[in-house]
């Protein structure tokens, strides 16, 4: 495998300089390292800058509402496991209009990588506080400033169980393709926050994010729950970069119901035949109608 098999040549819509294309280039690097060709990958996400990612890769994609990404990601998983599905989008829809998307997908344990853009911002809709604008910080929608704290979503994540839980540097090229391609390579849920300066929205340079990001030490335990939390939360102080909370790898969804099924995923299956379908629907329609359920 090399890079070049993720060539998609689609105009690009992002700003030119962008620390959106670091991240891309690190997760076609991750790729690359992973063997995985283009047919064995699927690429989900919401609507946002970020969102665009899947377009400029050439892979399967799924782009879908905004917010919705990980009930798609999740879907797909359970129909065909031999799919890597990796999610990529901001943090305003992974973690504002998707949040509740985002704490139940944790409880079931897909085996799904999720990779957010975190700039802090809105930034397709011009630059609106998001979740994790921090206290005070003046917008074009918050004029005297955010008034709340930010949401502290990898401690969310460490404290839901999810197995494997990151951040990573859009400007540390090297550092976050090998964050990228073990929380890729990991069984079950990763989430990987990926700090993401938005150089035309923002409030702050990419150099105001490099004096804050700090690298995580290499004696730090990421089995250590408590001190994984601890890392988490000192953001949006700094920024403590690398593997925060690592787990063995866990039950993933719907593994035991394809073990109880004992028909394999579901692409799979044989399709369904119309006709028995429709005969099935006319069925249930009589027997609503006669008061004998819905």
């Amino acid at each position: 495998m090399t890079a070049n098999a993720y060539e998609n040549r689609v105009e690009n819509q992002w700003c030119p300089g962008c620390p959106n294309f670091g991240i891309l280039t690190a997760l076609k690097g991750a790729l690359t390292a992973l063997d995985l060709p283009p047919n064995r990958v699927c690429l989900v996400s919401g609507i946002g800058q970020a969102a665009k990612l899947p377009h400029y890769l050439g892979a399967h994609v799924f782009n879908g509402l905004h917010g919705r990404a990980l009930p798609a990601a999740t879907g797909i998983h359970v129909a065909n496991p031999a799919l890597t599905t990796i999610v990529t989008s901001g943090d305003g829809c992974l973690y504002g209009e998707g949040g509740n998307h985002f704490l139940h997908t944790l409880r079931r344990n897909p085996d799904i990588t999720v990779i957010s853009h975190d700039n802090q911002i809105y930034a397709l809709t011009k630059g609106q506080a998001s979740p994790m604008t921090r206290r005070g910080e003046r917008t074009r929608l918050q004029f005297d400033g955010v008034e709340v704290d930010p949401s502290q979503m990898l401690a969310t994540a460490i404290v839901h169980g999810c197995t494997f839980v990151a951040r990573g540097f859009a400007g540390d090229l090297s550092g976050l393709t090998a964050i990228l391609e073990q929380a890729i390579a990991h069984r079950g849920m990763s989430v990987v926050d990926v700090i993401q300066p938005c150089i035309t929205w923002g409030n702050h340079p990419v150099e105001w994010y490099r004096e804050r990001v700090v690298a995580i030490p290499e004696d730090h335990d990421p089995t250590n729950r408590h001190a994984a939390i601890e890392w988490a939360l000192e953001a949006p102080d700094r920024f403590p970069v690398g593997v925060l909370y690592r787990l063995p790898p866990q039950e993933t969804f719907a593994a035991s119901y394809r073990e109880r099924m004992g028909e394999g995923p579901l692409f799979r299956l044989p399709a369904l035949d119309r006709s028995v379908m429709e005969t099935h629907i006319d069925r249930l329609t009589i027997a609503s109608a006669e008061g004998g359920g819905p």
